[in-house]
């Protein structure tokens, strides 16, 4: 916990879900926050809850999808507390489908957030991190990374490229730098919301219902990955519920 207190995060897709959870922990453990996402009346909320229980936070409408709001993140975690630690690149989508019914925009949905907004956010923070000589790059993939399944082709490819492209990045990265991806299993959040095929969707639902693990557990993976002392790099945490097959 000592490891974390101090430390100035940025967090992409704050504003609820596996985000909201994760910015509630490590502001309760002490880290300063530089909250991102598109929802402002939600981030406002988010960081009021966090000042008002004695943390800081501050925030940024951001979209993932264009790089200069990424880069104005960073920004502001420079002009607010003079570093940047920790980036955890959270946002995302999950509009799957069969390929069969070629809904082209729900693709290019997830290939831009999902694999751009990483992207987006290793071009901002990189420089600051190889500027300051530390810094720690957490990337939130996904089983489905692991393991492709129908429907899941295309949100699949997109967290593959993540796991690919952070691993690449590790080794890259010397030894100043950490990389740590975070592959979660089935999460109750609000990750169906976006679907654009009803059926689908329902299933989905269900399922989470029945048997997702809550945000909170994907917060304390990433909470245990940051606190490690600088010569430890937790590479990933691929974490499930226990009733996931």
């Amino acid at each position: 916990m000592e490891n974390i207190r101090g430390k100035v995060i940025i967090i992409t897709g704050a504003s609820s879900g596996i985000g909201e959870a994760t910015a509630l922990l490590l502001a309760e453990r002490g880290a300063k926050l530089v909250l991102g996402a598109r929802g402002l009346d939600r981030l406002a909320d988010l960081a009021t809850r966090i000042t008002e229980a004695g943390g800081e936070a501050v925030y940024a409408r951001t979209d993932v999808r264009q790089r200069d709001d990424l880069a104005r993140l960073v920004q502001l975690a420079r002009e607010q507390y003079g570093r940047l630690d920790v980036l955890v690149s959270n946002a995302g989508v999950m509009p799957i489908s069969l390929l069969d019914e070629l809904r082209v925009e729900d693709w290019e949905a997830m290939i831009d957030v999902n694999l751009k907004g990483v992207l987006y956010g290793i071009a901002a923070a990189l420089p600051v991190f190889r500027e300051q000589s530390f810094g720690h790059f957490v990337n939130i993939a996904s089983t489905a990374g692991h393991k492709i399944v129908p429907t899941q082709a295309v949100y699949a490819g997109t967290k593959f490229a993540v796991r690919a492209i952070s691993e690449g990045l590790r080794q890259e990265a010397g030894d100043k730098l950490r990389v740590t991806i975070i592959s979660p299993g089935f999460v109750h959040t609000n990750f169906a919301e976006g679907m654009t095929n009803p059926e689908l969707k329902a299933q989905l639902i269900a399922t989470r219902d029945q048997l997702a693990m809550p945000p909170s557990a994907v917060a304390g993976a990433t909470a245990f990955a940051i606190e490690q002392p600088a010569e430890v790099d937790v590479n990933e945490i691929v974490i499930r519920p226990t009733a996931q097959a």
